[in-house]
Order: structure tokens, then C-alpha cells, then sequence
């Protein structure tokens, strides 16, 4: 009986023995048992496999366009911004008469000059105007040159800005707006008064400070292939009379409705 009770013993201490050696070693030498000793088979592992055969996001690669004339992908907290132009008459929110406007342009314009030929001698008192990727100058601008005083071409260009900013968060592709007058040497205002007999002598494009810009035509900003959909002009002109109702508002420049004209006639201020 007490030679049993000591193979037990025996026994059951060399058991232990083994499983605490096997332990170490599995512990230390983990490739001995077939595993990494830098993976475990565990939730971690399991997801750091699955994230490297996980297809990029829309983030990782170039941008698309997409059919509103958005990068695809991009989102808004909610939804577009809605369209809504200026309530009322676009007379009542562009009032703006030629004697506030001459004002202005007096205060911040150049002196007139008297044609073309001047025109390039005093170059160095205007901004060339020709050239923006926020708007586009009518190809028939025939009675002014694309040239204004520097306070008059930053808020051009503002207004191009913004007119891209806000199609932007409303969805609606996007398009410039079309410059269609500028600066007027006394020569080109004899010229026009000659065709047009609303167009007064006094006018405020003598001093280069202000623009005309159409709200029935825009230049779409359409690259080669890119299916976009088409928006009505009128859409477009409820976007161009917010923006310029806030620069307005914000003490920027005046505004007035030209009817007959199909413009938004805008000095600086």
C-alpha cells in the first residue's frame, strides 16, 4: 500500500512537471506550437487582417464628379441649402440710383480717360480684369475694356467667389457669371450713346469702378466628359441676387436692377 501512495506521488509530480515545462516552452518558442509570436489568434488579429484586404474608401482616391456638379463622396450635414433668391421685387432690393453711384465712383475711381490709346498709357492705375477662373467676360464686349482700380476688381472677383461658394452648398453645378461692361474711356460712352439713348454721359464705367454683370447668361464650369445636368438661368439669377444682396447689405458696393439691359449694374463702395 505505501509503495502505491508513493508511485502516485511520483507520478503526479512528474505530470506537473511536464506542464509547466511545456508551458515555458510554448511561451518562449511559440513557433514550436505553429503561431506567430506577433498574432495570436485573437479579436485583434482577426481585425488588422480584415482591414488589410478592406477596399479604400472614397477618400483614398481622386475625386469624381458627380452628376450635380459635386465631388463624389461629398456630403452635407443635412442637405443642400435651399434656393431661395431675395423676396420681393429685385427692384426693391437693388435700388440703387446713378447718384449714389456716381458718388462712389468719383471717390474711388480714376480720373476719365479719354480713349484706348490712353487707356494703355495708365495701365499702371487699373487691374487687368480679362482672365478669372470665377468669371468670364462676354467675347461682344465691344464699348469698355476689361481693366478697373483695384478696390473695384477685388470685389469681382469676391462676387465670383461666392457665387461658386454658395452653388456649392445648394448642389447646383458649377457656373461663372459673364462680365459684360467694364471700364469706359469717354470715347467708348459717344459710341454707345450713339445706339443706345438710355446710356447716360455721367456713367460710372468712366471711373473703373464699376461692372455689369448679366443675369441671362453664365459660362458653365464643365469638364471634358463630365455629365452634367442642366439649370435653368433663372436658377442661376436667384443664386447671383443673393450674393450680391449680402455684399450690399454688408456695405460692399450698390446695386441697381437694370431691366433693358439684363444686368446687375454694381460700383464698388
Amino acid at each position: 500500500m505505501l509503495i502505491m501512495r508513493l508511485k502516485k506521488k511520483i507520478f503526479y509530480g512528474f505530470t506537473a512537471t511536464c506542464v509547466v515545462v511545456l508551458g515555458a516552452v510554448r511561451h518562449i518558442w511559440p513557433e514550436v506550437m505553429g503561431q506567430s509570436a506577433e498574432c495570436e489568434p485573437s479579436v485583434e488579429c482577426v481585425q488588422e487582417e480584415a482591414d488589410e484586404v478592406a477596399p479604400p474608401g472614397p477618400q483614398t482616391g481622386a475625386l469624381e464628379s458627380s452628376p450635380s456638379g459635386l465631388p463624389a463622396g461629398v456630403s452635407y450635414d443635412k442637405k443642400p441649402h435651399r434656393i431661395v433668391g431675395v423676396l420681393g421685387s429685385y427692384a426693391q432690393h437693388f435700388p440703387d440710383l446713378q447718384d449714389v453711384h456716381i458718388v462712389a465712383a468719383r471717390r474711388w475711381g480714376v480720373s476719365p480717360i479719354a480713349d484706348r490709346a490712353e487707356a494703355e498709357r495708365r495701365k499702371d492705375e487699373l487691374v487687368y480684369v480679362g482672365c478669372s477662373p470665377y468669371y468670364s467676360v462676354d467675347a461682344a464686349m465691344s464699348t469698355s475694356v476689361p481693366y478697373l482700380v483695384p478696390r473695384a476688381a477685388e470685389l469681382l472677383q469676391t462676387i465670383g467667389h461666392n457665387f461658386f461658394d454658395s452653388l456649392y452648398v445648394k448642389g447646383v453645378p458649377l457656373h461663372r457669371i459673364m462680365l459684360t461692361s467694364a471700364l469706359r474711356t469717354e470715347q467708348d460712352v459717344k459710341k454707345l450713346r450713339l445706339r443706345n439713348g438710355n446710356a447716360t454721359e455721367q456713367s460710372c464705367h468712366r471711373f473703373g469702378t464699376t461692372v455689369d454683370i448679366t443675369y441671362v447668361r453664365f459660362e458653365p464650369v464643365c469638364p471634358p466628359g463630365d455629365d452634367r445636368r442642366t439649370v435653368r438661368d433663372d436658377t442661376l439669377k436667384y443664386v447671383l441676387s443673393e450674393v450680391l444682396r449680402d455684399l450690399r447689405q454688408a456695405g460692399r458696393c450698390y446695386v441697381k436692377y437694370e431691366r433693358k439691359q439684363s444686368c446687375f449694374h454694381i460700383t464698388t463702395r
